[in-house]
């Protein structure tokens, strides 16, 4: 039994292994990519990203199915490079951050004006509602920017008025009105 494991482990030499796993990540990652792209409007860089993607796979599946039957490991190497793929790519995805939000926050009525001040000489434009809370008066802001910037703006958010309530949501489309122009891709 033991030489058997043994055959099984070493039948594949280590860089062979170690290809299949890297390119495999990478080739998930590209698809994690591609698809969240895709699904926020970003079809020529999903289409772009998807040559690559398929390129990677060809040579990968093909290393792959290629001697399996004589080297099972490859099999396993290959799934535990598509798990690894799918959370290198999410953590990709979180990084670049792609998308719109709108930041939406409760504050108080005393604090909302030093707040509107300070996000709109940061460049992001700031509507304002007069609104009544269970015991006092607030001001409801609302923030569309980049959702790369969205923790700067709770940074600033939470400087002024740590008790401020704040929602936020993916925007899928947004046309009109004052939005900054740094946008990094054109869907």
């Amino acid at each position: 039994m033991l030489s058997y494991l043994y055959q099984v482990l070493t039948a594949v030499p280590l860089w062979e292994v170690l290809l299949i796993f890297f390119a495999k990540m990478v080739e998930v990652a590209f698809s994690t990519l591609r698809h969240i792209l895709i699904n926020k409007g970003y079809r020529k860089q999903g289409s772009f990203l998807s040559f690559f993607e398929i390129i990677i796979w060809t040579f990968v599946a093909s290393r792959v199915i290629m001697g399996l039957s004589e080297a099972p490991i490859k099999a396993l190497v290959y799934s535990l490079g598509f798990s690894v793929g799918v959370y290198v790519g999410s953590l990709l995805e979180a990084r670049i951050a792609v998308g719109r939000v709108l930041v939406q926050v409760i504050a108080s009525e005393a604090l909302a004006p030093l707040m509107v001040d300070s996000l709109r000489n940061l460049g992001y434009g700031v509507t304002t509602i007069d609104a009544q809370g269970k015991e006092n008066n607030k001001t409801v802001l609302m923030i569309f920017a980049q959702r790369l910037k969205k923790e700067k703006i709770l940074e600033v958010v939470q400087k002024i008025d740590e008790k401020a309530l704040v929602v936020i949501s993916v925007v899928d489309d947004l046309k009109g009105g004052f939005y900054p122009s740094w946008r990094r891709f054109r869907p």
